[in-house]
């Protein structure tokens, strides 16, 4: 049995030949600078030659290539746990996706009790059929109290995925699309001024005559010249809903609707808005369109609860199912215990296995750090590490063993408070006899693994070598040995006491925020700190972003719930820099994003060997010059039926994605395809005399992205990546110095040496007159912020409060600060 990994000469993208033996059963970290070779190793090799070698021994490999590596053994099938969110399904909750909603439902079907629908009185334990079956119950019992017949009712009856349990009205959605009025009307206007504004005059022209038919035809006046918000209810529900709609029908329940366009057959603004965008929902860039005209809310029926009536009433220990399912886990935990004492002892015969079941998948959940999220919370809403964090637990669960984990970056979004749980959690996982191999940064989790490797000493083509590997203290002479030791510190600029001006936000009371009035003074660099789940997103991005864009821009997405917010003259604009990708296809890159390639192409076509060649032949992302067999894509996408889709090289363009007329124009021996496979720093060089190309390159540079190659498709890249690439494009914009920067946790993916680079390019932005302010759990960040405001004291309904705001000092200083806490031990 072989007690160690062997690589020996690797050489897949920029690692040089390198051989290197990595224990087994052990926990192992895999650190250095960002481009370094760090996931190469990690999942190009070892988890790609891992999931390879399992499926030969079941001879399905004919699609998998072995890496470029002379030789690997002592593998073992690998999983990986990364950092993309697959599920983007509206219908996944964390409930679902854990299967402890399942769970629940099962709960509530054997022992929830109801009213009766007609007597009103309470129904005992549920009479169903077969409970723990997930198909629909059909039949009906008489009620003991009044002998009414009962609808019986099963597990189904408690998913808003199947029909028997979801809300009729959303679908089991929770939400609806509603029409945004203020991008409809201006109330100030009449009909003929204007007050409809998608309207052109030939639009008003004929939409009064037949308001004015449909007036006549129901008995009352419409009068055009009168201002939109000063019309009666009736004539202001015919106007938004027509008259077949119910806001609309309510007037003239006995009347039946005219018949043609002439007679006043209306059909309102909202209702028309909605059933073209229903209609045409399946096109993208037209959906994309109409919901800037929409709003998303609450389902009114149900409230967002996604369930129907009846199941909403069904209750154990007096509770019902949505308010179980909104309890942060930690508290569903406390709930789970206390049940017992209030079920009947035949009733815990039944149940005890799955109040055991619960209690373990809630213990791994808190964990694994995600005890501050809900049961209904969205798949959708979740980060990133939030959805890597679920999957770890589940695996955690699975009891495995003999595996080999890839983690790539677990402490992503976690307060150093919970960093000290997922070690735990990973230390658990080795010690069911597998190995833990994991990419990060965070040097708490790097000092606590059994054995690192440190890749590096640069970069790109200056990275791809082992330039150390041993416990935490045998690796003090490289460049992470030397931060984990503290030889090296990130140096810290003179705080700022900023321009005196303050946007102020009163009463902010969305999701968990506790009505709180947040104070941000203008001219600095503010850290929005505090626990995972203690509302920082909520804040920052629900209300601040949202309503800026509202002020800003029109922006028809509406804040969360807050009073007002003040101090918005003081600013000119807003620029949010999330870590959403920054494209949809791999057709989006870091050089078509930032518009590098638009003055690279332009180059190209300026060469006296284009010929008739114009800039757009240089594309690929239209015909022309692009090879039309890949359509520039460069790789052909294999159905692989039961399993993944596989892509393979375009045989026609062998992934150069032109044309040979095309590529046959070179500037300095290179192609255009040659550019796009060079990273960043290699295309600099070949630039440096163009300031159109080589002045955003060197934003690109700046943020730390040298590494990264310029046609690397957007699709493959971190979140922390694509919020560097956004950054250098913004960054190129000309500053005003009144704008307001939001980021998150923008060390996403760094190595320390890289955050006092990112840190620099912050505090340029302030310097300035910019305000920026970051979500962050990165203490040198945190440190070198001019002012700091903490939210917590702890996740979930826990939270939602302002624990401290002030300097770094300030909150060293106070004892109730998580954050605090841990500022004390880097300020000291």
């Amino acid at each position: 049995m072989h007690d160690s990994i062997l690589i020996r000469g690797a050489r897949v993208h920029n690692l040089k030949n390198i051989t290197l033996e990595i224990p087994r059963n052990r926990f192992v970290v895999v650190t250095g600078l960002s481009g370094s070779g760090k996931s190469t190793l990690a999942f190009d090799i070892l988890h790609k030659e891992g999931q390879r070698q399992y499926l030969e021994s079941l001879g399905m490999v004919d699609y998998l290539s072995k890496p470029d590596v002379d030789h690997i053994s002592g593998l073992s099938p690998s999983i990986s746990v990364d950092q993309h969110l697959t599920n983007r399904s509206p219908r996944s909750t964390v409930g679902t996706a854990t299967e402890v909603y399942t769970y629940l439902r099962v709960l509530f079907a054997r022992v929830g009790i109801r009213p009766c629908p007609h007597c009103g009185a309470d129904l005992p334990p549920l009479h169903t059929l077969e409970a723990d079956s997930d198909d629909e119950v059909s039949g009906s019992f008489p009620c003991p109290h009044c002998g009414e017949p009962v609808p019986q009712i099963g597990m189904a009856y408690f998913s808003f995925n199947k029909p028997a349990g979801a809300c009729p009205t959303c679908t089991g959605i929770g939400t609806i699309y509603d029409a945004d009025l203020e991008q409809l009307i201006d109330p100030t206007r009449s009909l003929v001024d204007g007050g409809v504004l998608r309207w052109d005059h030939h639009e008003v022209a004929r939409h009064q005559q037949t308001l004015k038919a449909a007036a006549r035809y129901y008995g009352f006046t419409f009068d055009p010249s009168m201002p939109i918000g000063s019309l009666g209810q009736v004539q202001r529900d015919l106007l938004l809903y027509g008259v077949q709609g119910d806001p609309f029908r309510r007037h003239y329940p006995e009347m039946e609707p005219p018949e043609t366009v002439a007679k006043g057959r209306f059909e309102g603004l909202i209702t028309n808005l909605l059933r073209r965008y229903e209609e045409n929902s399946h096109k993208i860039s037209y959906r994309e369109k109409m919901e800037r005209l929409l709003i998303v809310k609450d389902c009114p029926d149900c409230g967002g609860t996604r369930l129907n009536p009846e199941s909403r009433r069904v209750r154990v220990a007096g509770q019902t199912i949505i308010e179980v399912a909104r309890l942060p886990l930690t508290e569903l935990a406390v709930w789970i215990e206390r049940l017992p004492a209030s079920l009947a002892d035949s009733d815990l015969l039944i149940l005890d296995p799955i109040l055991t079941d619960i209690r373990e998948r809630l213990r791994r959940l808190v964990d694994v750090g995600v005890g501050y999220l809900s049961l209904d919370r969205s798949s959708p809403t979740l980060s990133a590490g939030e959805a890597q964090r679920l999957r770890l637990a589940a695996l955690l669960g699975s009891g495995l063993t003999g595996v080999l984990y890839v983690l790539d970056e677990p402490t992503t979004g976690l307060h150093r408070r919970d960093t000290e749980r997922l070690i735990k959690v990973l230390r658990q996982l080795r010690d069911l006899g597998n190995t833990v191999l994991v990419v990060e940064h965070d040097l708490e989790l790097i000092a606590a693994a059994d054995y690192v490797i440190d890749m590096g000493p640069g970069a790109g083509k200056n990275g791809g070598q082992v330039v150390a590997v041993g416990s935490p203290a045998e690796i003090t002479h490289s460049l992470t040995g030397k931060y984990l030791s503290g030889e090296l510190v990130i140096p810290i600029s003179p705080r700022r006491s900023g321009n005196g001006k303050v946007l102020t936000v009163y009463g902010a009371r969305a999701h968990n925020l506790k009505n709180i009035t947040v104070r941000f003074p203008l001219g600095l660099l503010i850290a929005i700190t505090g626990v995972s789940g203690s509302g920082k997103s909520t804040l920052m991005f629900d209300i601040l972003d949202r309503a800026a864009r509202r002020h800003f821009y029109g922006a028809a997405q509406v804040p969360g719930e807050h009073d007002t917010i003040a101090g918005w003259h003081h600013l000119q604009d807003i620029v949010t820099i999330d870590q959403a990708a920054i494209g949809r296809t791999p057709r989006s890159n870091a050089a078509t994003y930032t518009d590098v390639f638009t003055a690279i192409r332009h180059v190209y076509a300026a060469l006296p060997a284009a010929d008739s060649l114009t800039a757009s032949a240089f594309s690929f992302n239209v015909p022309g010059g692009r090879c039309e067999r890949c359509q520039g894509a460069g790789v052909l996408s294999i159905n692989m039926h039961f399993l993944p889709d596989v892509e393979v090289r375009c045989p026609v363009c062998h992934g150069k994605r032109f044309k040979p007329d095309v590529l046959n124009v070179k500037y300095r021996g290179y192609s255009v395809a040659d550019i796009l496979a060079m990273t960043i720093d290699e295309a600099y060089e070949v630039f440096r005399e163009i300031p159109s190309v080589a002045d955003r390159l060197a934003l690109m540079i700046e943020v730390g992205l040298g590494y990264l190659p310029l046609g690397q498709p957007g699709t493959t890249l971190s979140g922390g990546e694509a919020q560097r690439i956004k950054l250098a494009k913004e960054l190129g914009r000309r500053s005003t110095g009144r704008t307001l920067y939001l980021l998150d946790e923008p060390t996403m993916g760094l190595h320390a040496d890289d955050v006092g680079r990112l840190l620099r390019v912050l505090q340029r932005l302030v310097d300035t007159g910019n305000t920026v302010i970051v979500i962050e759990h990165h203490l040198d960040i945190i440190r070198a912020a001019d002012w700091i405001i903490d939210l917590g004291p702890e996740g979930g309904e826990s939270g939602g409060q302002i624990v401290a705001e002030g300097t770094p000092d300030d909150i060293a200083l106070c004892e109730d600060s998580r954050t605090g806490r841990f500022l004390r031990l880097v300020t000291a």
